[in-house]
């Protein structure tokens, strides 16, 4: 199978001087994770769902943590994206992917956009259904986090293992998984741009005496708890891979924990099927 057999056609974009709140509207609607970013018909970037997530860390410059509305597409995209020919074989697509950590990859035939390869496309491939082996030998660990953590530890983590992670109860049981869709998609996107975790002054009411009051009052923390997907899917690691394919297809999701005698023991993700296509 080759590029065209699988990619998406045609194509979502974007100005780079779009706001990345229009960006976002945009996704939500069409329900996808990345736009081309397109300038005088010429493909000049890439924005993705990480790229909107990731902007939200303390650690960030301040500009990146603004409301969506104030941050033009260009600020955030990828620049010069990676891109394929129609005629470039799926292997060839997934080490692309494994090897430069990719999500998505455009296909130009002459200088010309003619659609777009995601790891949703690679899972079309009929090499994905050759793989024959139990979940347990494909499988990563997975790195988690207490329904209490900070947002800002939360990316902290997502960014060092460029992973999802595991949200989990006091007793230690999976309470949900929190991937960049949650972040990027959060519905509560105001309390996350700007004062997020800041102390900020209101005025109150007028007094008796006819003056207003100033106060300071602490703008909740968002914790892993508010973004998480839950409930948590899973599966035994002894189970067949195409019995995890045939769930994640089923529920529309790109991971399943792997659950043994109560036990976390890891996670398998679309990821780890594209590197055994890779091989």
């Amino acid at each position: 199978m080759f590029a065209r057999d699988i990619m998406t056609a045609p194509v979502r974009i974007v100005s780079p001087d779009a706001t990345v709140a229009h960006a976002r509207n945009l996704m939500v609607r069409h329900r996808i994770s990345r736009l081309l970013v397109m300038e005088n018909g010429i493909l000049v970037g890439i924005l993705t769902k990480k790229d909107i997530a990731y902007r939200m860390q303390k650690g960030e410059p301040a500009w990146r943590r603004r409301p969506l509305d104030r941050i033009p597409v260009g600020a955030l995209m990828t620049e010069n994206p990676v891109v394929v020919q129609p005629d470039t074989g799926v292997k060839a697509i997934a080490r692309i992917f494994v090897g430069k950590n990719f999500s998505s990859v455009p296909v130009v035939d002459a200088g010309v956009v003619t659609g777009i390869i995601t790891k949703t496309d690679l899972m079309k491939s009929v090499l994905v259904r050759q793989i024959n082996m139990p979940v347990g030998d494909v499988m990563e660990d997975i790195p988690s986090v207490s329904l209490h953590h900070s947002l800002n530890h939360v990316i902290s983590v997502m960014r060092e293992r460029n992973d999802k992670i595991l949200v989990t109860n006091d007793d230690g049981s999976p309470a949900g998984i929190i991937s960049e869709t949650n972040l990027a998609f959060y519905e509560d996107e105001p309390k996350i741009s700007g004062v997020m975790g800041k102390e900020v002054t209101i005025m109150r009411r007028e007094t008796a005496g006819g003056k207003p009051e100033a106060t300071l009052m602490a703008v909740a923390t968002v914790t892993a708890g508010d973004v998480m997907t839950s409930p948590v899917l899973t599966i035994s690691p002894k189970a067949p891979l195409l019995q995890a394919l045939a769930l994640m297809e089923k529920h529309h999701v790109n991971s399943l924990v792997a659950l043994e005698n109560g036990t976390v023991t890891g996670i398998i993700k679309r990821d780890d099927i594209i590197k055994e296509v890779a091989k």
